[in-house]
């Protein structure tokens, strides 16, 4: 029992011996230091047996897939546009279209042989378009003038040709789907100076509203999406014919009523400045690319009058071919055919001036050939 007793006690002695012996050993940094340690600066501090650094490194995160750079901007390296940005613009369901242009035509001699005159001829033309369409309604407008002028030697100034169209047509569709429309069209004709049947000059046969010719009506159009075939049939069409000179009033000029006159030749009563028509009408516009930078023109108008001579067809068409050079220059084929049974031809008069034949209605041609300027913006 005492053998046990001495034992414990040995024991205890030994861990305690120990224990004191270890913290003794614990004066200094467990790191073993590189230097000697009187020049080492000692960064931590010491607590019972837990070492606390006071400056730690920081931990870099470094992205393995990303390449870090500094950007830099440099105008040297930025060159200008070829051309300028598109603008945004306000969507609009009107579209207009400006034309410009003049044809010219010379012909020079010198010492020529087989003779000739030399001659310079102009035409010039302007077409103004103002187009509008959005869902069931289409209204369209257009104004067209065409003047021109020949210059020959030995000879004076003479007209080559002359013409002042403004059309409007609107339009209502029952549907976006079909190309049918319900329509009222309004065309109006004329001319801006006299007309001569050369070489006389002193009797004109055409003036500024004489003759005039206005159409009113109502009817079906067909035009396709595109807009490059235009069919209008009206059954229901007003046309008037204005004759504002007095003197062509006076003797019937284009199917107005002449003057009456006495046996003497005087005017009793005044020929009328106008003649009213109902009839049927239908017209055709079409234009189509027969082949590269080759545009064909048509243009039709057919009428026939209720009243008078149902089935005599008036007929104005015009068929023109232009062949673009580049943006500006164009050459220009045409032809124009007008018959109208109320335009008479050949007018015979006797030794006292009396008018014993009136004439016949002809069919009227025109041709026309030119390169010219054309601009449109």
């Amino acid at each position: 029992m005492c053998s046990n007793r001495r034992i414990k006690f040995i024991l205890a002695a030994l861990v305690f011996c120990i224990s004191i012996i270890d913290l003794s050993g614990q004066v200094t940094d467990s790191i073993p230091p590189e230097q000697p340690i009187d020049s080492i600066v000692i960064d931590t501090t010491v607590v019972d047996t837990v070492v606390i650094r006071k400056i730690q490194e920081k931990i870099k995160n470094i992205p393995r897939s990303v390449d870090l750079m500094n950007p830099v901007v440099s105008f040297k390296r930025t060159n200008a546009l070829g051309e300028k940005p598109n603008r945004f613009k306000v969507p609009s369901f009107w579209t207009n279209v400006n034309k410009l242009g003049v044809n010219f035509s010379e012909v020079a001699f010198v010492n020529w042989n087989a003779g000739g005159n030399n001659s310079i001829a102009a035409l010039g033309k302007a077409r103004f378009e103002r187009n509008y369409k959005f869902r069931y309604i289409q209204w369209d407008n257009y104004m067209e003038m065409n003047y021109g002028l020949n210059v020959q030697e030995n000879q004076k100034l003479r007209k080559t040709d002359d013409a002042f169209r403004v059309s409007s047509t609107f339009g209502f569709q029952r549907d976006t789907i079909s190309n049918w429309y319900y329509s009222a069209r309004a065309n109006f004709n004329t001319q801006f100076s006299n007309g001569y049947k050369y070489p006389d000059r002193e009797t004109p046969i055409s003036r500024f509203m004489a003759p005039g010719y206005s159409f009113l009506g109502a009817g079906t159009s067909y035009i396709t999406k595109d807009q490059k075939f235009n069919l209008y049939i009206s059954p229901i069409t007003q046309k008037v014919t204005f004759v504002l000179d007095q003197d062509l009033a006076d003797r019937g000029a284009f199917g107005v009523q002449k003057a009456v006159l006495d046996a003497e030749g005087n005017v009793i009563e005044d020929g009328k400045n106008f003649f009213l028509e109902f009839g049927f009408l239908v017209t055709n516009q079409y234009e189509t690319e027969v082949m590269k930078n080759t545009i064909l023109k048509h243009r039709l108008s057919l009428y026939t009058d209720y009243l008078r001579k149902f089935g005599n067809v008036d007929v104005d068409w015009e068929l023109n071919i232009d062949l673009r050079v580049n943006k500006y220059i164009l050459t220009s084929i045409g032809t124009h055919i007008i018959y109208d049974d109320d335009i008479l031809f050949n007018e015979q008069k006797n030794a006292e001036g009396i008018v014993i034949d009136e004439g016949e209605p002809r069919i009227q041609f025109k041709q026309l050939l030119g390169v010219g300027v054309s601009y449109v913006f």
